[in-house]
C-alpha cells in the first residue's frame, strides 16, 4: 500500500513538474516578442497619457493630436533604425486616473518612457509613478512650475511653465501697455481672476509676485473653481476694483462665462490679457463672436504668426488637416507636435527606450530659437528637466483672428490698445 502511494505521488509530482514547465514556455514565448524597454522587435513603444474623455477631453485630445501627427511622420519616413514608433494611449481624466494609467503603463505594457498630458493635475500625479519606476517622463504641454521643481531624475518638459507665462505678461505691461497707456507703469493698477487648480493658481501667484516686484499695483486677486455656472460676484468685484488691466486664467467654459457676465454686467477694462487655456481656442470666439475682440493672450505659439521664425509650421498644417480634415483648434496641438519631434530626435540617438540614456542623450540635445516648428530653442536644464528656451508669445483676437503681436520676432501686426 504504501509503495502505491509513493508510486501515485511520484506520477503526480511529475505531472505537476511537466505542467509548470509548459506554463513558464507560454509566459516566456508571450515575452519573447518584448523588448525591455516596450514594444517587439520592430516596434519602440512610447506611452501617451493624456485627458481623451471627461471634462479635460477638448484640449487632451488635441494635445494628444499633435504627438500622433509627429509618430506618423517619423513612422512614414522610416521610423528609427528600421523600428516603428509605437504610442500607446492611457486616457487620464484627472489626477486619480493618471495615477493609476501610469500604473497601467509601467506594469502591465512594460513602458519605459511617457509623454503627456496637457493638465498639470495629471502631469504632476503620473510623472511621480513615472519617477518611482524609473521611467522617464517627457511633458509636453502642462505648466505648473511644481511639475520640475522637485528636480526628478526622470522628468523633463519642452514647453514653457506657468512662471514664464507671468514673466511675459508682467514684461508686456512694462514694455508695452505702459506707453499704450500713456501711464507710469507704477500708476498702472492690475487685477488678477484665476481658475484655482495649479494651472491658474500657479500663474496667478507668480503673476502677482512678480507685478509687486516691479512696482506695479496689483489691486484684486479673485479665485473660482472652474465648474461654476455663475461667476457674477467675481466680475462685480473686478469692476469696483477698476484695474486697467485684468489678468485671466481660465479654461474654456470659465473663459465663455466671465467674457458674457463682463458684457451684461457692465465691466470693461482697457487691457484684457489672457493665458492660454479657454482664451486660445477658436471655440471660445465662437461662442462669444466679436466680445472676443481685442482679448490678448499668452500662451504658446499660434498660427498667424511669423513663418520666418517657425520654420515647419506650414507642414504641420497640412498634416493636420489631411488627417483630421479641419484646422487646429489651438496651438497645443502645434506645442506638442514640436516637443515629440525632440522626443523622437533623442530616441533616434539612442536607438531603444532605454530611460537613462534618453535622459543623458537629453540634456546634450540643443536646438536654437527660431528653428523649430514653435520657434523655440531647447536646452534642458540638468538640474530640473526644465527647457529654458521656451516661451509663451503675446497674441490678440483682432477681427475673429487670433493674431501674434509680440514680441516683434513673432509678431503680424502691433497690439492694439487703446487709452481712451
Amino acid at each position: 500500500m504504501a509503495g502505491f502511494l509513493i508510486k501515485k505521488v511520484g506520477v503526480n509530482m511529475k505531472k505537476f513538474l511537466m505542467f509548470l514547465m509548459a506554463a513558464m514556455l507560454i509566459v516566456l514565448t508571450a515575452c519573447g516578442g518584448k523588448e525591455a524597454g516596450g514594444g517587439d522587435s520592430d516596434t519602440l513603444e512610447i506611452g501617451a497619457l493624456f485627458p481623451l474623455s471627461g471634462d479635460l477631453a477638448l484640449l487632451g485630445e488635441e494635445s494628444f493630436r499633435g504627438a500622433e501627427l509627429a509618430v506618423e511622420e517619423i513612422n512614414k519616413n522610416g521610423g528609427i533604425d528600421g523600428k516603428k514608433v509605437k504610442l500607446v494611449k492611457g486616457d487620464a481624466t484627472d489626477a486619480d486616473a493618471a495615477q493609476a494609467e501610469a500604473n497601467r503603463l509601467v506594469n502591465q505594457e512594460n513602458i519605459k518612457a511617457i509623454v503627456g498630458s496637457f493638465s498639470s493635475s495629471i502631469s504632476f500625479a503620473a510623472s511621480e509613478v513615472a519617477e518611482r519606476n524609473s521611467v522617464l517622463y517627457w511633458e509636453l504641454g502642462a505648466v505648473s512650475d511644481s511639475i520640475t521643481d522637485r528636480k526628478y531624475k526622470y522628468v523633463l518638459r519642452t514647453n514653457p511653465p506657468a512662471s514664464y507665462f507671468s514673466k511675459v505678461h508682467v514684461d508686456f505691461i512694462n514694455d508695452v501697455v505702459a506707453e499704450k497707456l500713456g501711464k507710469n507703469v507704477k500708476d498702472i493698477k492690475v487685477a488678477i481672476t484665476h481658475e484655482d487648480s495649479s494651472y491658474g493658481t500657479t500663474i496667478a501667484e507668480e503673476a502677482k509676485k512678480l507685478a509687486e516686484k516691479e512696482g506695479i499695483n496689483v489691486v484684486s486677486v479673485q479665485g473660482y473653481s472652474a465648474g461654476t455656472n455663475d461667476l457674477s460676484s467675481v466680475v462685480l468685484n473686478l469692476k469696483k476694483a477698476a484695474p486697467d488691466v485684468l489678468i485671466a486664467v481660465s479654461y474654456m467654459n470659465d473663459a465663455i462665462l466671465l467674457t458674457r457676465q463682463s458684457a451684461e454686467l457692465g465691466f470693461k477694462v482697457p487691457v484684457f490679457l489672457g493665458s492660454g487655456g479657454g482664451h486660445t481656442m477658436a471655440d471660445f470666439q465662437e461662442a462669444v463672436g466679436d466680445k472676443a475682440d481685442g482679448i490678448f493672450d499668452v500662451d504658446f505659439p499660434q498660427y498667424s504668426i511669423n513663418r520666418e521664425f517657425t520654420p515647419g509650421m506650414d507642414e504641420f498644417l497640412k498634416m493636420y488637416k489631411d488627417k483630421y480634415s479641419k484646422d487646429p483648434r489651438s496651438g497645443h496641438s502645434l506645442s506638442n507636435y514640436m516637443g515629440m519631434k525632440v522626443v523622437l530626435d533623442v530616441l533616434a540617438e539612442v536607438g531603444e527606450v532605454d530611460p537613462d540614456k534618453l535622459k543623458d542623450a537629453a540634456l546634450k540635445y540643443k536646438a536654437e530659437a527660431g528653428k523649430t516648428s514653435t520657434g523655440w530653442g531647447v536646452e534642458f536644464n540638468p538640474e530640473n528637466g526644465q527647457n529654458t528656451k521656451s516661451e509663451p508669445y503675446v497674441h490678440q483676437w483682432i477681427n475673429g483672428e487670433l493674431i501674434t503681436v509680440w514680441p516683434k520676432k513673432v509678431s503680424l501686426e502691433e497690439p492694439q490698445i487703446s487709452n481712451k
